[in-house]
Parts: structure tokens; C-alpha cells; sequence
């Protein structure tokens, strides 16, 4: 590996636990904000989802631009676009200043996500490498993920909530330094221009549908998300340089990587959110104590991870994925033992499982995703996964939240079980789909041609 290369990898793992680490840090600090800025469960709820919903929205167009303009100048205006807006969110004087600010952080988010795993591709052109590569960066993820309440927790515990966000400004700029001194950069001289059409289209239909699980909406509310949706791919499927060009869904294995990026974002990631309130909230510990609960399923996710490097030469991407959204299930299955009463010693058999499942699933979805669409397309692959990754997340935290009340310990524990069932079906369902979708070994399909096929 050469130096330019561990700079690359080592800036763009900080920056994806970075971004990755403010899904997951807020959760332990939920409750001290809750208290700070006079606000309830759904004002918490958007604090999570101003901030994916707006990952989701822009992560393909901001995919698309880097492409255009260069990969290397979206990380660093998403770089700083990502860390002002943390200085903002630590200044919040209310809850509404606080959920603009996440929505702001999280289109900054969008851009370093969506080009990430283009950088990574630019800076690893050899399979062997590059499979090594995404092998850390696909532990990077869930490990941020798994490691963020203890984290929050611990700034929340000793210092106080905001340092969550304000923790940001120095990796932030350290990140911000490393890409300008030892980043290559690379872009896409055929890549599309914006589909503005399209991006206001998925935006809207995105929202009304995270607004409407959110606020229990009537069913006029959900109806405008479908029309807006079918709008969407009416619009995709006529415009000459779509944002989410359908041909790439037509491709079996591509299909299948987003298929399992739903899995878990929709299921696992979703529930943390409302598993570290069942620590903190019914079991009554610390922030501190909450996210230490988590610490060795963190240990175990990055154990697995940094073995996926091996196996992949070994096992198809196809079993990996299935396989680790199987073990999801039956980790999130396994939860269902939590009650009000029982000690936090049986919340970690169901924790450990799906961290295992994590470490299998991350870096084989990101190197189905690549593989599937030519290299030059690197940055509309990786931000179409990461737009279901994130619209996943959103949706199943409002869609699973909506089971769990907030009546007394019991009635949250009894919603908590039903939520914990539907999002072990999700990963079921996506387990069963991944095996038939994902081609083993994943090869690029030659009529995947975006770019020089006008009429995708």
C-alpha cells in the first residue's frame, strides 16, 4: 500500500465514522436534549431523521456532481459543509434550530457518503487491494454505528450534549487537511448533469412518507407520497441523464446490493435508536452505562469485518450478504427477551449476533455495488446505495417507531417486541432476496452503459 493510498483510506474512514457516528451518538443524548430544549418523542424522532431523510434525498445527486466536477472537491465542500453545520447543531437554542441544522449536516453528510466509495475505487484500482480496502471501510460503518453511544455517552456524562456535535470542528478540519495534501483527484468527463427533476420528486415523496409514519397523517398524506413516487420513475424512466438511471436496477447484483443495504439500515439501525431509550429510559442506565452495553458487539463487528477481507476470496459476496441478514434476524429475534424488569446481561446475546452479521454484510454490499457498474461510475453507484441505506434508516425509524408508545415502561416494552419482530421479518425477507438477486461472483454487466447510452 502506498502512502497516498493510507492517506486516502485513513480520511475517508474518519470522515465515514464521522458522519456515520452523528446517526448514532445522538441516541444516548436523546434524553438530555429532550430535557435542555422541552421537547418529546416526536421532536427526538426528527433529530435522527432531519438528518438521514436529507442523506437520502441529495446522496445520488451529490453522487452525480462529484462524478462531474471532481470527487476530491465535493469531499471537501462536503467536508465543510458537515462540520459548520456541527458548530450550529452544538449552538442550538431549540429544538426546531437544532432539527434545520441536522437537515443542513446531513446534505453535507450526502456529499462526503456519495463519494466516498469512489475515492476509495480511485485510490484502489487493483481487485485484491481494493476488496482489503472496503473490507475497513465497511467496518467502519457499523463499528461507528455500534461505538456511537458510547461515545455520546460519554461526552453527555461528562461534559454535556452539545459537545456531540462540537466534537466535529477538529477531526472535521484535520480531515479536511489530509484530502487537500494527499487526495488524488478523479471525476467522470461523461457523468450526467443534475436531474433537478428528479431530486425534487424523491425529496418530496421521501419526506410526505417520513412525516406521515412520524405524525400518524391521514391517508391523504400517504397518498401524496405515491403519487410523488410514481412521479419519480415516470420522470427516471423519460429523461435523457436520470439520477437513478433504471438500467442499473435492471442489473440483478446491483439490485441485490441495495436490497441488503435496506436489510440492515431498515431493521437493525432503525431500532437503535429505541433500544438505547429501552437502556436509558426502562432499565434506568447512564448515558455512560448505555453505550458501554454496546462496546462488545462493537469489538466483534470489527473482529468480522477485518475477516470478510480473507473470506471474500474464499465465500461469494451472495452468502456473505444473505448470510449476515439472516444473522440479523435472528439477532433482533432474539431482543424480543427484553422486558421491563430483566437485567441488560440478556441484551447482549441479541446485540452480538447481528454485529456479526454487520462485519459479513457491509463490505460485500459496497464491492457488489462497484462491481456492478464501470469504474467511471464509481460515485452514482455508491451514492444510489447510499441513498437506500439512508431513506431505509428514516423510514424504519419512523415506520418501527410508530408501534412503540411512550405510555408507561411496560407498553413501551410491549411496542419495542412488536417493532423488533417486524424488523427481523425486514431482514428475513432481504436474506431470502439477496440469494436469489446477487450473481455469484458479481460481475459488471455489459449493458450497464450509462453514460454512452443516451437512452438509459
Amino acid at each position: 500500500m502506498t502512502s497516498a493510498q493510507r492517506w486516502t483510506l485513513t480520511v475517508v474512514c474518519a470522515a465515514t465514522a464521522m458522519l456515520m457516528l452523528d446517526i448514532a451518538v445522538v441516541n444516548t443524548a436523546l434524553t438530555a436534549i429532550a430535557a435542555d430544549l422541552d421537547t418529546g418523542l416526536s421532536g427526538l424522532q426528527w433529530v435522527v431523521d432531519a438528518y438521514t431523510l436529507a442523506l437520502a434525498a441529495t446522496v445520488i445527486t451529490a453522487g452525480s456532481l462529484a462524478d462531474r466536477f471532481g470527487r476530491r472537491r465535493l469531499f471537501v465542500i462536503g467536508l465543510a459543509v458537515f462540520t459548520a453545520m456541527s458548530l450550529l447543531c452544538g449552538l442550538a437554542q431549540s429544538i426546531t434550530m437544532l432539527n434545520v441544522a441536522r437537515a443542513a449536516q446531513g446534505v453535507g453528510a450526502a456529499i462526503m457518503f456519495a463519494v466516498s466509495l469512489a475515492v476509495l475505487s480511485n485510490a484502489f484500482p487493483r481487485p485484491q487491494e481494493r476488496i482489503k480496502a472496503l473490507a475497513a471501510y465497511g467496518a467502519t460503518m457499523p463499528g461507528a454505528f455500534a461505538i456511537g453511544p458510547l461515545v455520546g455517552g460519554a461526552l453527555t456524562s461528562g461534559l454535556d450534549w452539545r459537545w456531540i456535535f462540537l466534537i466535529n470542528l477538529p477531526i472535521g478540519l484535520v480531515c479536511l487537511w489530509i484530502v487537500r495534501r494527499h487526495v488524488a483527484e478523479s471525476l467522470d468527463p461523461r457523468a450526467p448533469r443534475v436531474d433537478v427533476a428528479g431530486l425534487l420528486t424523491l425529496t418530496g415523496a421521501l419526506f410526505l412518507l417520513v412525516f406521515a409514519l412520524l405524525r400518524g397523517s391521514g391517508p391523504a398524506v400517504y397518498a401524496g407520497a405515491l403519487v410523488l413516487g410514481a412521479a419519480f420513475v415516470a420522470i427516471e424512466a423519460r429523461v435523457t441523464q436520470p439520477m437513478l438511471p433504471l438500467r442499473l436496477v435492471r442489473n440483478p447484483s446491483f439490485t441485490g446490493a441495495q436490497v441488503g443495504a435496506v436489510g440492515i439500515s431498515g431493521s437493525l439501525f432503525a431500532l437503535w435508536l429505541y433500544l438505547t431509550l429501552y437502556l436509558q429510559q426502562v432499565l434506568g442506565l447512564s448515558a455512560i452505562e448505555a453505550g458501554l452495553v454496546f462496546v462488545p458487539g462493537t469489538l466483534l463487528n470489527f473482529a468480522v469485518a477485518g475477516a470478510t477481507a480473507s473470506l471474500a476470496q474464499k465465500v461469494s459476496a451472495r452468502a456473505l450478504v444473505a448470510g449476515g441478514l439472516a444473522l440479523i434476524a435472528a439477532g433482533l429475534a432474539l431482543l424480543t427477551v427484553i422486558g421491563v424488569d430483566t437485567s441488560w446481561w440478556l441484551f447482549l446475546p441479541g446485540l452480538l449476533v447481528p454485529m456479526i452479521g454487520t462485519g459479513m454484510l457491509n463490505p460485500a454490499v459496497a464491492q457488489v455495488a462497484l462491481s456492478s457498474v464501470p469504474p467511471e461510475q464509481s460515485g452514482l453507484a455508491a451514492g444510489v446505495n447510499d441513498m437506500f441505506r439512508q431513506a431505509a434508516l428514516a423510514i424504519g425509524v419512523a415506520g418501527l417507531g410508530a408501534l412503540i408508545s411512550t405510555a408507561g415502561p411496560q407498553a413501551y416494552v410491549d411496542g419495542l417486541h412488536e417493532a423488533l419482530w417486524v424488523g427481523a421479518a425486514l431482514a428475513a425477507a432481504c436474506a431470502v432476496a439477496t440469494g436469489l438477486l446477487i450473481q455469484s461472483p458479481a460481475r459488471p454487466s455489459r449493458s450497464v452503459k450509462l453514460a454512452a447510452d443516451p437512452a438509459s
